[in-house]
Order: structure tokens, then C-alpha cells, then sequence
């Protein structure tokens, strides 16, 4: 109702100021357009009628609603009233209005917050919502609410209109509402009428009917017209809102089950769409065997309340978020402000304000004569003598002083005020802000002495400055151009002849520079920045000299002003350094046709003075994107030379010795680089200094790597001889180790046949025991002398290996036999598999027994073999090799690993031994694992590269 009144106001003042709009233009052209004035004459009609007709629903409206409307313009103060606000206020319709009048019907315990409220919206323009009371002449109070929006008036000026509402009837439904809930427990025949005007209906479920009926109020609630009889619970269940409705089920169900209570908040959609809140509370009634019965409970619509909380909470948080912006400026701008109450001589501070004059913030206000004796003694009266003109003017109070702190500390800060005045125009109140200023103070004064000092600077330097002060402001020939003595000197001219002009100054560049130096100073007078080129000029007797030329802008309160700046003979700077860059130059070249980069860096400060570009490549990364390109270097090498690296170089400090070390990188790209680092002290340097070079030796121990796998691919053929060799061996010594075998076969055959005797033959069998350990050991001999075959020879030499070439090597060359069984093989490879250090050919040697074993699994089915490699989470390689054959022996998973244990006709048993002497050579374990479906899976770890270098 009352934005609708709102709404009605602003559209009668469109429609006054439409009717207002054409009566200049009609009185202007009266004699000229009549039947145009007949026209508008017609319309100001019409229009007159609109308005009078809105004007009588507005003031009924206002009547009915008890809703008065008014307009309040801030800066005038001036009040416009509509009859309904006369009626409420009580003022008769002649009065005229102003907020004295009002603020003198507002009741006492809410005035000081009503004037609070008035001066934050002079201050902030916001709109305004409140509620208060009036104490009328009669004694009556009044409860209005008032309802407020700013806005500019099409002066500029601001102005609120707005809407007061006689809430006091509704204040009193409130306390009966009160009253009646209070009563409900005493009286059930005023039930209904409590549950109406507390929005609180109730329903009664049977539990074991499942029916449920609710009262009058409870229909109204859910959007239900009243009905006698039960109704559909899962009616009900639907109009719950969807994600409330679990929820609300589940505690009622969870109270039935085994509480007594329920208490539970949850939003319905009624029918027509509108979602409400409710709150329910419930009890759950009991027979004497404790089985749940009937749920008596109530619901109590709460939207309103809710809608209400959230918006005190939405006011709540942007009141303190607004606070807290205001503190955080006011304490990074050393800006605070203060309230003088010109009656009672006494200032209220804000934190910051505290904190400026070094005391500790407190409630409340304080004495103004404390303040004035923290004012520096020599500012003291000027302050207030300033503060004085400023209440007898009118005008606003400005003054820059400084203070004392407790502490003894002195500040100085700049204060501004600005008087409050009330109706009368009497003063009574002063606000405003103080900011300390005292570190800008110190600023300007070492601004000063700087500028001093570099003054003096200049004339010992015999650097001399010129100044301009058209240049960026109006271009033309003669750029208004001062120059200093020693700019004459420098360029070779008379000072008598004053400063040149644009075009002679021009002359004087060197022809291949002055395209160059004009196109700077266009760009200086356009864009006005500043300039630091260095460019040849030719003096008057031909010699050529280089001259550093710097321009800054002057800017003087925000104004542009000029420029000023410097020039400085740099010919013998610039020509050594076209020197320089020519030998560095050279340098580079032979740096990079010999990959060696140069450096020099304190090694125990880590600081690094020179990288050339060169070392920079080796490395693989721009020392100059990096703040501490000392640790870049060092992080970048591999982990396993480390350690070694930092012995040497420690020690070649301790003895303050040179030292010549080699060791890896890893490169941003990943590149694996050999390099060689030569350091050079010099006992006249600091401890720790080294100038010296790096060279990329990687191509030379690649070379001694090839030189190194060619070595190794001799040792492999020698030991496939000896393999080769073995198996004649072995073939030439089983009917050696078959005779003792039979032998011993035959004794305990003996053995046996005596212990069955009654009584046994105990010295028969002592005999037959004898023979059979003779037997065994001439066995063990003949094995013993074919591992000492193994034996001879220097153990197998390791390296750092891909497993996944292994593979790869070893798939193609099984591939040829799995085909021949109709068997797949396929990789499953992880791309972080890591590296192993091993023995080349061992590893091969147990790919291929158990890649062996596993197609002599699936000879007879066919099948798939499967190779996975990856990492375990203790950081080691493990591989996985998977077949779907016959599978494994039932309890004997861990006896297959045994010597001479097989379970294939023509197998030896020494296959699995073998790969697990191996892989437990390196560290590793091997074992198997029956697969869920068919076959079998051989599993073994490998320590990682890491972990086999430790």
C-alpha cells in the first residue's frame, strides 16, 4: 500500500509538471494558433480532470489506509504536506510545517534516534524506513511508519518524498495477537480466532487410521479452502516444498519411531504457487504399551517473519560492512573525524581520531579543554581563532597545526569543519575530519634537501640542465628554450647568441640522428612524457660528439607546466662501450662454437655476478627472469651427482683451491646434459669467489656410452658361449648325476625292506642309509661342479636400463612362438615407469624364463599374454606377467620358486630359481598369484634408478 501511494504521488507531480510544460508555449503563440490553443485548451481539461480525479483516490486512499504523504526538501527544509499527514500528526490544516514541529510530536525515547536518522540522510541521501512513535497533545501515542526515497529535485537539489502510515491500530492487533497466544492454553473456545490472528493452525493425524484432519486456519495456511473430514496425507506430502520434503518427513517419522516432540521448519507451495514458511511443533501420543497412536501438532505461518529477519539481517550486514569500510579508510588515509557540540563544548572522536592524537579510543565524548591542551603551544590560538571566524562567518573552518601525543611525540595534521545550524540558524554543532599529515611533511622537506643537494651535484658533475616552457603546451619555432652555461659548452655555441630554435637545434644533431630526435620531441609536445635518448651532434668545427639528452614533464597542482631536464657529454662513455660490445660480442661468438659459457659467482653467498648467454643456453633457461639465478643453476642438477658435486666444491673453498668437477643437469625441457665446470679463485677475492666456465661435454660421453655398449655387447656373446657351453655340459653330466640318483633309489628301497622286518634290521638299514648318503653326495658333486661354472668369471656389470625397450625387445622375439600357439602378447606400460639399474642380460634372461613358462602354460589353449610395468607406492618398478592358461598348482604357489621343482614333463626346475636369484640379486622380490578367471600371474619388483644409485 504504501509504495502504491508512493507511485500515485510521483505520478501527480508528472502530470502537474506536463500541465505546467505547455503554458509558456501557449501564451507565446496565442495570436498566431488558435485552433492549436483550443486544442491545448481542450487538453489542460482533460488534464484537469485526470488530476483532480487521481488527486480524490489519492486522498481517499490516504484516508482509508491511514497514510498521509509528504515531500521534504533538504537543503530549504521545507515541508509539503497532504491533509491525511495534517490528521495524523494532529496539526490543523493552516500550521505550517516544519521539522521542529515534527521532531516536537516525535515521543522523547525516540527522538535522539529520529535525529540521528534525519542527519545521516542530509549526509548520504539513503532512503529512509522507520518506525516510531508520537505522543500526541492529549497524552495519546501514536505508532507510525515512515517510508521515504530520495532523490533530486531539476535544480539538483536534494529532496525526499515519501509516505506516514497510522500504524497504531495495527501496533494494538499486535499486542492482541500477543495476548490471544497467551490465552490459547486457557481458553480452546477462542481457538479458532487465536489461530486466525496468529497465522497458527492445528491437525490431528491418526496414526493408525493414517488419516488427518486440520482445523479452519490450517486450510487458509496451506492455500485450502476449509472442509470438514479428513484429508489425503499425500496431498499434504506434495505441497511440502520439494527440498524440504524428505526432511520434514524424516523427523516426523524419527519422532513417531521413538520420540515425543517435534519441532521443524519447512517451506509449502499452495496452489496457486505461493511458497510460504512454516513452523511446526508436534507431539506424539502413546497407549500404555508404548505404540504411537496419534500426532497432535500445529503449524504457524512465518514467511512474513522470516522475510522481516532477512531483511533486518541484509540491513544489519550492510550497516557494519559500510562501518568497516569506513574505519579501513579512514585508517589507511590517517583520516578521522570528530563532532563539537558548540552547547556543551564537548567532542565526541572517532578510532582513528584517537588514534591521531595517541590516545586510546573510549565511549562517550570529551572535554574540549583536554583537546585544546594537546594542540602544539606556538598553533594553539591560531586554531581557535580560526575555528571562531569560521562559527561567526558561517563559513567552513580549514587550518593545518600541530599536536602534542602524550607520548611527546609531535604530529601535524590538517583539520576541515563545517558548521550545523538549526532552524533559526544558530550553530550548535560543528563536524569535521583530521587527517595527520606528518609523514607527507617529512616528505616535502626531503624533497627540499634532496633538491638542494642535486643542484650541487649537478655543478660538480658539470652536468648541465635546460628547461621549456611551451614545449607540450603550444608548438612553435621558438619552443621558449632555456639552457645552462655548460649546454653551451657542451654543444659548442655562443651564450651570447641565447638559446636556439627548434630548427637550429635540429641542425646541430647529426643528419643520421636528427629524423630521430625530431620525432622525439614531437612526441614529447603531444603526449607530454618525458625522454632519456643519447644521439651525435655535430659542433660548429666539425667534431662529433655524443650527448645524453633526459626531459621530465612538470606538473605543478595538477597543471602541466613544461619541461625540465639534463644533458651530458657521454663521448668517451659511449665509445667505450661500443668497444665493450664489440669484444663481448667476439666472446659470445667462441663461446658458442665451443659450448663453454662463463661465469662468476661467490659460491658461499650463492650470489651470482656474471652469466654469459652461452652458460645461460647450457642450462636451458634467461638468468634474467629469475631472482636468484645461483639456486636455478644448482636445483637443475640430478639428484644422484649432488652430493658428490657439493664435497668437491666445499672443499676446494675450505682450501680456497680451484677446482674442475663433472656432473648432470636436467634441463626445463627435460634434457639430460654432461657438463664440466672449471672454477678459478683468486686468494685477493672474497671467500668463496670463483670466476670460471662451463662446457657441455654431453656428445663426448655419449661417445664413451657407445664405446662402453659396444664393450658390453663382447661380454654378452662371451657369456652366451659360456651358456652354450653350459648346456652341453649339463647334457654331458646327467648320466653322471642320473647314476647316483638310481642308486640312492635302490638303498632306500633296501632301507624300507629292513624296517618292515619284525623285528626291523636296524644294522641292514644303517648300511642302505650309509650308500644312499654316498650316492647323494657324489650327486651334490657333480651339481656343485656345474655351479662353479656359473662362478668363474667377474660378476655381471650394471646399468641404467628401459625396462620398456626390454620388453619390447623380448616380445619380438617370443612373438614368432606365440603365434605358433595362437597366443597375443600386448603391453600395458605406465609413462612414469622408471628406470632400472641391472644387468642387461639377466634381465632379459628373466623376461624370458617367465614369459617362457607363461606361453608353456597356454600351448595346448591358446591365449593372451599380458606384460605390465608401473610404479608400486614404495617407489619401485613393479612388472606383472599375466597368462590364461592352466593356472598354477593348488597350495604349491611358493614351492614352484624351488630348485628342480617343475611341473612340465621335460622341465628342469632350475628356470623360476634362477629368475629369482636374480631378481633377489638387485633387491627385488618375485612371487605368483592365480588370476580370478584362467591362468596365472608372475609378479616381481625392481628398486627404481633412485633407489639402486642409494
Amino acid at each position: 500500500m504504501l509504495s502504491s501511494l508512493v507511485g500515485l504521488l510521483r505520478s501527480w507531480c508528472r502530470a502537474l509538471k506536463q500541465l505546467s510544460e505547455p503554458l509558456p508555449i501557449l501564451a507565446a503563440r496565442g495570436t498566431e494558433h488558435t485552433s492549436a490553443l483550443e486544442k491545448a485548451d481542450e487538453h489542460l481539461k482533460t488534464a484537469q480532470a485526470e488530476l483532480q480525479r487521481r488527486w480524490q483516490y489519492l486522498a481517499e486512499a490516504q484516508r482509508l489506509s491511514h497514510s498521509g504523504t509528504f515531500a521534504w526538501k533538504v537543503n530549504s527544509g521545507e515541508l509539503d504536506w497532504s491533509d491525511e499527514t495534517y490528521r495524523i500528526l494532529g496539526f490543523a490544516r493552516e500550521t505550517n510545517p516544519t521539522l521542529d514541529l515534527v521532531f516536537d510530536r516525535i515521543h522523547p525515547d525516540d527522538r535522539e534516534r529520529l535525529r540521528l536518522l534525519r542527519d545521516l540522510a542530509t549526509k548520504d541521501g539513503m532512503d529512509l524506513d522507520d518506525e516510531h512513535r508520537l505522543l500526541m497533545p492529549d497524552g495519546l501515542i501514536k505508532h507510525v511508519h515512515v517510508v521515504a526515497h530520495a532523490g533530486r529535485s531539476s535544480s539538483g537539489n536534494r529532496e525526499y518524498i515519501g509516505v506516514v502510515t497510522d500504524i497504531t491500530e495495527r501496533k494494538r492487533a499486535e499486542e492482541e495477537r500477543q495476548a490471544l497466544s497467551r490465552d490459547l492454553e486457557k481458553s480452546k473456545a477462542r481457538l479458532e480466532e487465536a489461530q486466525r490472528v496468529a497465522h497458527i493452525g492445528h491437525f490431528q493425524w491418526d496414526l493408525i487410521a493414517n488419516r488427518m484432519i486440520f482445523s479452519d486456519e490450517l486450510h487458509r495456511i496451506f492455500g485450502l479452502h476449509p472442509r470438514e473430514g479428513p484429508i489425503d496425507i499425500e496431498l499434504i506430502r506434495e505441497m511440502i516444498h520439494p527440498e524440504d520434503r524428505e526432511r520434514a518427513f524424516q523427523i516426523t517419522e524419527e519422532a513417531i519411531r521413538g520420540g515425543v516432540h517435534v519441532d521443524v521448519e519447512h517451506r509449502i507451495v499452495r496452489p496457486n504457487g505461493d511458497v510460504r514458511t512454516l513452523h511446526g511443533l508436534g507431539t506424539v501420543k502413546r497407549d500404555t504399551s508404548g505404540r504411537a497412536y496419534e500426532y497432535f501438532g500445529t503449524s504457524q505461518d512465518i514467511t512474513e517473519r522470516k522475510l522481516a529477519e532477512q531483511e533486518r539481517q541484509a540491513l544489519s550486514s550492510n550497516l557494519q560492512e559500510s562501518k568497516a569500510w569506513l574505519e579501513e579508510a579512514q585508517r589507511v588515509a590517517h583520516i578521522g573525524y570528530w563532532v563539537w557540540d558548540l552547547d556543551t563544548n564537548r567532542v565526541i572522536f572517532s578510532d582513528e581520531t584517537y588514534r591521531i592524537y595517541g590516545l586510546t579510543p573510549q565511549k562517550g565524548p570529551i572535554d574540549l579543554a583536554a583537546v585544546r591542551e594537546m594542540i602544539f603551544p606556538e598553533d594553539r590560538e591560531r586554531v581557535f581563532q580560526t575555528a571562531d571566524e569560521a562559527i561567526s562567518s558561517g563559513t567552513r573552518a580549514e587550518c593545518e597545526h600541530r599536536l602534542l601525543r602524550p607520548s611527546g611525540e609531535m604530529r601535524i595534521v590538517h583539520s576541515l569543519g563545517d558548521l550545523k545550524k538549526d532552524a533559526s540558524g544558530r550553530p550548535y554543532l560543528m563536524f569535521g575530519t583530521t587527517q595527520d599529515i606528518t609523514e607527507r611533511k617529512r616528505a616535502e622537506q626531503a624533497l627540499q634537501r634532496s633538491q638542494l643537494y642535486l643542484s650541487e651535484g649537478e655543478h660538480l658533475a658539470h652536468m648541465a640542465s635546460w628547461a621549456s616552457s611551451d614545449l607540450g603546451i603550444c608548438w612553435s619555432e621558438d619552443p621558449g628554450i632555456y639552457w645552462s652555461d655548460e649546454v653551451y659548452k657542451i654543444y659548442g655555441l655562443d651564450p651570447k647568441n641565447g638559446a636556439p630554435n627548434l630548427q637550429q637545434y635540429l641542425a646541430a644533431v647529426h643528419p643520421q640522428d636528427r629524423a630521430f630526435m625530431a620525432e622525439t620531441i614531437q612526441a614529447m609536445h603531444e603526449q607530454r612524457c618525458g625522454c632519456d635518448v643519447t644521439t651525435r651532434i655535430v659542433r660548429p668545427d666539425g667534431e662529433v660528439r655524443y650527448v645524453r639528452c633526459v626531459g621530465v614533464p612538470v606538473v605543478e597542482e595538477g597543471v602541466f607546466k613544461g619541461f625540465h631536464g639534463t644533458t651530458m657529454d657521454v663521448t668517451q662513455h659511449e665509445l667505450l662501450t661500443q668497444e665493450l660490445r664489440r669484444e663481448q660480442a667476439y666472446l659470445a661468438e667462441a663461446q658458442r662454437l665451443t659450448h663453454t659459457g662463463s661465469w662468476a659467482s661467490n659460491l658461499v653467498t650463492r650470489q651470482v655476478f656474471h652469466s654469459s648467454e652461452e652458460n645461460n643456453r647450457l642450462y636451458g633457461f634467461d638468468v634474467s627472469q629469475y631472482p636468484n639465478p645461483f639456486d636455478l643453476h644448482y636445483s637443475s642438477i640430478l639428484a644422484e651427482d649432488e652430493p658428490d658435486l657439493r664435497t668437491k666444491l666445499e672443499n676446494a673453498i675450505r682450501a680456497g683451491a680451484d677446482f674442475d668437477v663433472e656432473y648432470r643437469i636436467r634441463r626445463t625441457d627435460g634434457a639430460i646434459r654432461f657438463l664440466r665446470g672449471i672454477g678459478h679463485h683468486d686468494p685477493s677475492q672474497e671467500i668463496g669467489e670463483y670466476v670460471g666456465i662451463t662446457m657441455d661435454i654431453t656428445d663426448r660421453r655419449h661417445a664413451e656410452k657407445e664405446r662402453e655398449r659396444l664393450r658390453q655387447l663382447e661380454a654378452d656373446l662371451a657369456h652366451i658361449n659360456r651358456v652354450n657351453m653350459m648346456g652341453e655340459l649339463a647334457a654331458a653330466l646327467a648320466h653322471e648325476i642320473k647314476q647316483p640318483i638310481a642308486a640312492s633309489i635302490t638303498s632306500v628301497n633296501a632301507l624300507l625292506r629292513w624296517l618292515a622286518h619284525d623285528p626291523p634290521d636296524l644294522e641292514r638299514a644303517r648300511a642302505a642309509a650309509v650308500r644312499i648318503e654316498q650316492d647323494g653326495n657324489r650327486a651334490a658333486d657333480v651339481i656343485n661342479s656345474l655351479q662353479s661354472f656359473y662362478r668363474t668369471g667377474t660378476p655381471a656389470e650394471r646399468h641404467i636400463l628401459d625396462v620398456k625397450e626390454i620388453i619390447g625387445e623380448m616380445t619380438v622375439l617370443l612373438r614368432v612362438e606365440a603365434d605358433r600357439h595362437s597366443i597375443t602378447i600386448h603391453s600395458e606400460l605406465e609413462p612414469d615407469t622408471p628406470k632400472v639399474l641391472a644387468n642387461r642380460v639377466q634381465l632379459q634372461q628373466v623376461f624370458m624364463n617367465l614369459m617362457l613358462n607363461a606361453i608353456e602354460a597356454m600351448k595346448e589353449t591358446g591365449g593372451e599374454l599380458t606384460i605390465r610395468a608401473r610404479v608400486n607406492p614404495e617407489g619401485c618398478l613393479l612388472v606383472s606377467i599375466i597368462d590364461t592358461g592352466v593356472g598354477l598348482p593348488a597350495g604349491r604357489s611358493e614351492q614352484i620358486f624351488d630348485p628342480f621343482h617343475t611341473t612340465k614333463p621335460q622341465g628342469t626346475g632350475m628356470g623360476l630359481t634362477i629368475t629369482r636369484s636374480i631378481v633377489e640379486s638387485y633387491g627385488g622380490r618375485v612371487w605368483a598369484t592365480v588370476n580370478q578367471g584362467a591362468g596365472a600371474a608372475f609378479h616381481f619388483t625392481l628398486p627404481g634408478e633412485t633407489e639402486a644409485h642409494a
